[in-house]
């Protein structure tokens, strides 16, 4: 930290010395981090900060702060530092044994809210299968409130953090966390099953951004040599849990949809649509399973 800090800086000394620190450490968002670090060092609001920049932060204060800074020059995500991510409205606990849920991953809630909109009110069962922190989970059961949800993951400590999460939320009594590989311990039918899986082709990890290679779980990046051996095992279990007009929604990389649908495909899945994310890029893949499939197995 530059000598603006030693105890009696202000509020405004510090946000401007903070964000020439992130300018310098080529940050973008160098004038929101900083402003948000302060705030949370200070337990200030942002109005907090506008109204009264000329007053001191105390030593205490700057002593929270260097560090936090010093995590954030050296590209370890504001949400990782905070321990807190916004995911639909909701304010999430995020820690290092899970996959920092981004914006992106609202287009799936999103596809389910919108194909769903006449049962809003109806009692779906929901399954979420990755689960992670649980933002997919907690964001369809705020919108579905009369649905119940299991999520699963094959990590102990991610689901700990997903089940965290359902009673911040005040969602714990519609939902259950289960630790198995996919949908090993779980049976149908399900009205909605919804995956976020680890997509990213192994090979390519190294070359993420250390905000990503350097912080979320491998478990939760690596797809396997080509990103798609999730997709492989859930093209396979997807089908049978499936109910009557039931309907599954899966997240994907940029340029991965037509090779996922081809997938789906091969394993019976039909009605095989796209939903594009802000950016334009097919981020969600969607669909179901024949009615005769339901015919055979009643």
């Amino acid at each position: 930290m530059t000598a603006s800090l030693q105890p009696g800086a202000t509020r405004g000394e510090a946000l401007n010395a903070l964000g020439a620190m992130l300018a310098e450490a080529g940050i973008d968002s160098f004038a929101a981090d900083a402003r948000l670090l302060v705030c949370a060092a200070a337990g200030l609001s942002s109005v907090d900060l506008i109204r009264e920049p000329e007053r001191a932060l105390g030593e205490s204060t700057l002593a929270r702060l260097a560090p936090m800074a010093g995590r954030r020059a050296a590209r370890e995500p504001l949400s990782r530092i905070l321990a807190k991510r916004e995911f639909w409205g909701l304010s999430l606990t995020i820690s290092p044994d899970v996959l920092d849920p981004r914006p992106d991953t609202e287009t799936l809630v999103e596809a389910v809210v919108r194909e769903l909109a006449c049962k809003r009110q109806a009692p779906l069962r929901i399954l979420d299968l990755g689960a992670g922190s649980g933002a997919i989970l907690c964001a369809l059961l705020k919108e579905f409130d009369k649905a119940t949800g299991v999520g699963v993951d094959l990590s102990a400590p991610a689901a700990a953090q997903a089940r965290a999460n359902l009673a911040a939320c005040g969602l714990a009594e519609r939902a259950s966390i289960v630790v198995c590989s996919w949908a090993g311990a779980v049976r149908g039918p399900f009205d909605v099953v919804v995956s976020n899986p680890p997509y990213i082709a192994s090979g390519d990890i190294a070359g993420l951004e250390c905000e990503v290679r350097g912080h979320d779980p491998a478990l939760a990046l690596d797809g396997g040599p080509d990103g798609l051996d999730a997709y492989r095992a859930l093209g396979r279990q997807i089908g049978p849990l499936l109910g009557d007009d039931g309907r599954f929604f899966l997240e994907v990389g940029a340029g991965q949809a037509e090779d996922v649908m081809a997938i789906l495909g091969q394993n019976g899945l039909v009605g095989l649509a796209t939903y594009a994310d802000l950016a334009g890029f097919a981020r969600v893949v969607r669909g179901g399973i024949p009615m005769e499939s339901l015919k055979r197995t009643a």
